[in-house]
């Protein structure tokens, strides 16, 4: 009320004196700001000596419900962030706004109160840069079969709008080409094993460094085993390792088979298996204490969802220990440390007995 009786008071009394028509011939143009930063609004005024100039403030959707903000050089709101100033010399009243806010932001108007329903004003907007925040409606995750097409999307908010970029961890080629790709969305026809792995998002509009979420997008896909050595020889009495590497998603069963049997962990086999990542298993066989019997073909065999694979892995007789595992074996530790004669006399057994 009191607001209102102090403007009525002065529209009154400019008419009686009768002034010229106030005009504005000054305002502040359109202003871009960071949150945090310190801006000042000017607005210079002539005939208006007498007149009411206020500040009011307008929000993005809230045209019909301004706000005011000062009279004259006089604050209304109060928040120690915002201060005005008159300098008499130029008719001209300066809102100072420090530690700018994204709530800021707005239309802001200069008015000179003619009469109650007569008004000359003026407006600036203030437009807030704020950094990038991606959306959470915005890929996390994909797990995906192999041949399948995959979708990430990626949005951002902020001030300017952010640009959307797409990357892959060391920067490695993109399924689309590349190692940048540009756009809200980044799709994949048809997927491979190869195009697992952590995709980045990357929001950038200036203000910041920017930011980035890390997509992880993994592939489902038929187990796919590597033979290191499909050919191993070893002496009667000694352990052998036989392994295979396998690379399949989701993990897979994995069993050992010789003759068309499963083998199991007992006084002759031991099975290990050891998941160097979640696509990659390494898996060993043990021949212990190698008899006749089990010299031959074994089968490493993997299966999951996808489909299974096998992969065979020979073992045959020698007449010299191999090391390793051998030389790892205390009880035959010496064994392994052939001289040059003894090594020429096992030939030569080995030779006899094959005769």
């Amino acid at each position: 009320m009191t607001l209102i009786f102090l403007i009525s008071f002065q529209v009154l009394f400019s008419l009686v004196l009768g002034q010229r028509t106030p005009t504005i011939s000054h305002i502040t143009q359109e202003q871009f700001k960071d949150i945090g930063g310190v801006v000042e609004l000017e607005c210079s005024v002539q005939y208006a000596q007498e007149y009411p100039i206020l500040w009011m403030k307008t929000s993005p959707g809230r045209q019909l419900d301004p706000l005011p903000i000062s009279t004259g050089s006089t604050l209304i709101i109060r928040d120690s962030r915002f201060s005005v100033r008159y300098d008499p010399s130029s008719s001209t009243y300066t809102l100072q706004i420090k530690d700018i806010q994204e709530t800021d932001a707005g239309i802001y108007q200069c008015q000179v109160i003619i009469s109650v329903n007569n008004k000359v004003s003026a407006e600036v907007e203030l437009q807030v840069r704020r950094p990038p925040v991606i959306s959470d409606n915005s890929t996390r995750s994909r797990i995906v079969s192999e041949g399948q097409s995959v979708l990430l999307e990626c949005y951002a908010g902020g001030f300017p709008m952010p640009k959307i970029s797409w990357r892959r961890e060391n920067n490695a080629i993109l399924p689309t080409g590349g190692s940048l790709f540009r756009g809200n969305t980044l799709k994949i026809n048809s997927v491979r094993k190869e195009d697992r792995g952590t995709y980045y998002c990357v929001a950038e509009n200036g203000v910041g460094k920017g930011t980035r979420r890390n997509i992880a997008v993994e592939v489902e896909f038929a187990p796919v085993i590597v033979v290191p050595r499909p050919i191993l020889s070893q002496a009667l009495q000694y352990d052998m390792d036989l392994e295979c590497h396998v690379e399949a998603y989701p993990p897979p069963g994995i069993v050992w088979l010789k003759d068309g049997i499963q083998l199991a962990n007992n006084q002759h086999y031991s099975i290990s298996h050891f998941a160097t990542a979640d696509e990659y298993t390494d898996t060993t066989l043990r021949v212990i204490t190698i008899e006749k019997r089990q010299y031959g073909t074994y089968i490493c065999k993997a299966s999951n969802k996808l489909g299974s694979s096998e992969a065979q892995v020979k073992l045959i007789e020698s007449v010299i220990p191999v090391c390793p595992p051998a030389c790892g074996q205390e009880l035959y530790g010496a064994a392994v440390k052939l001289s040059h004669s003894s090594l020429i006399f096992y030939l030569i057994v080995f030779y006899i007995l094959k005769r």
